[in-house]
């Protein structure tokens, strides 16, 4: 079958299940993902197999470094995915909640209820755990889900969308209502966006070459394209958390999007803190690119360019420099961040309260590390992604912003004069 017959042939099997998904019990719902979670556990080896083989085709392709971090599945990151569904399964169902209620002096009472968003198409590159999280929160919030992975995660996605759809068969729910289409040409990405009566929303996760594919898509979008991180240590912050901070930041998981990118650092403490932390992060592994003043006192710092304030490096790379106010450090994070999570370390309550107030960013964070801009860490199990965009949904997206809403209306026979 042609490329674009068959997969209209896959969506329309996916929008058919999605009026069962919308009133499918939260005990169904649940008991479909408590299976799910065993079935990770009891599959770990086969998955780590297949697995393999990805990382395989993946060296055989060139590919390194951060890449094939993110495409790494080991027994404790698949422990952690069983671990996130059970606790969106331990989560409040947000489907028929009632989000406010009133009644107008005529009589009729007006609410407002949570309901599905419909059929979501989720396109994602490199990380298979992203199958797992898409899908258990997608069917918990009552939706059907088209999964689009990289062709480079083919075999880990494929055995990890296969436990979604056996766990929702064994309690009553419709295999299709999650599916991952298997097809790793690139067409398949213009084919969704052609097509919004059977896809209500896509949620793009992926770089630049994901976005110009999406150009023009008749199918609304909630992107999650980039996350250029700052960290601002300003001039009252304490210099020994400052340090912690930023290690985390950059160092526990460079390839991922809430990690650091920019460190701004105030002229008032540079001298005293550039030292002991560019020793550190050189120790880790990192690379330092510095303006001319980091690198007179970070000698060894390589120049920076106008390029690298605005890279998204997911590596060991950091970009630093100093900075003479937090005026300057918030012009600069408006100039170059992606308003995905920016931080900044300081005990000056007037100036945390600036920053907050000021800096437009998704996530804000006075005193802790951008890494935290996670669904699992915010509690909410897991999560699809990361918006950087003010309508629908901003942050890590949850359950609740897998939904919309309706207003229902109760009457006793009113009519409008």
């Amino acid at each position: 079958m042609p490329l674009e017959a068959d997969t209209i042939a896959t969506l329309k099997k996916v929008w058919m299940s999605a009026p069962q998904m919308a009133l499918a019990s939260t005990e169904q719902k649940n008991a479909a993902l408590k299976t799910l979670a065993a079935a990770i556990r009891s599959s770990a080896a086969k998955v780590v197999e297949a697995n393999k083989r990805d990382l395989k085709r993946a060296s055989d392709d060139g590919r390194g470094g951060a890449f094939v971090e993110r495409l790494t599945l080991t027994p404790a990151r698949i422990e952690a995915m069983a671990k996130s569904v059970e606790e969106v399964a331990a989560l409040a169902d947000p489907v028929g909640n009632v989000i406010e209620k009133w009644r107008r002096p005529n009589g009729l009472e007006i609410a407002k209820v949570r309901v599905p968003l419909g059929v979501i198409a989720i396109i994602y590159e490199s990380r298979p755990n992203v199958t797992i999280d898409a899908g258990a929160l997608g069917f918990k919030a009552g939706n059907a889900i088209v999964l689009r992975g990289g062709k480079e995660a083919l075999e880990s996605n494929a055995r990890l969308a296969d436990l979604i759809g056996s766990s929702l068969e064994q309690h009553g729910l419709n295999l299709d209502a999650v599916t991952l289409i298997r097809n790793p040409d690139r067409e398949v990405i213009q084919i969704l966006k052609r097509h919004p009566e059977l896809i209500d929303l896509i949620i793009p996760r992926g770089g630049k070459a994901l976005k110009e594919a999406l150009e023009g898509s008749a199918v609304p979008l909630l992107p999650h394209f980039d996350g250029l991180c700052h960290t601002y240590v300003d001039r009252g912050a304490d210099l020994k958390m400052a340090e912690e901070i930023c290690f985390n930041a950059k160092c526990s998981r460079p390839s991922v999007c809430n990690a650091m990118e920019n460190l701004l650092v105030h002229s008032a403490v540079a001298d005293a803190i550039l030292p002991p932390l560019a020793a550190r992060m050189k120790s880790a592994g990192v690379e330092l690119r510095g303006d001319e003043r980091t690198r007179r006192i970070v000698r060894d710092a390589r120049p920076a360019s106008d390029e690298d304030w605005d890279t998204e490096y997911l590596d060991l790379i950091l970009s630093v420099k100093i900075v003479d106010s937090i005026d300057e450090a918030i012009a600069f994070i408006g100039r170059h961040g992606s308003h995905l999570a920016d931080a900044i370390v300081t005990d000056d309550a007037k100036a945390a309260a600036r920053f907050e107030r000021e800096v437009d960013s998704a996530t804000v964070y006075v005193n802790a590390s951008t890494r935290f801009t996670d669904g699992f860490e915010f509690g909410f199990g897991a999560e699809t992604g990361i918006s950087t965009n003010r309508l629908h949904a901003r942050g890590p997206m949850g359950l609740n912003e897998l939904t919309t809403y309706k207003y229902v209306i109760r009457g006793s026979g009113q009519v409008r004069l």
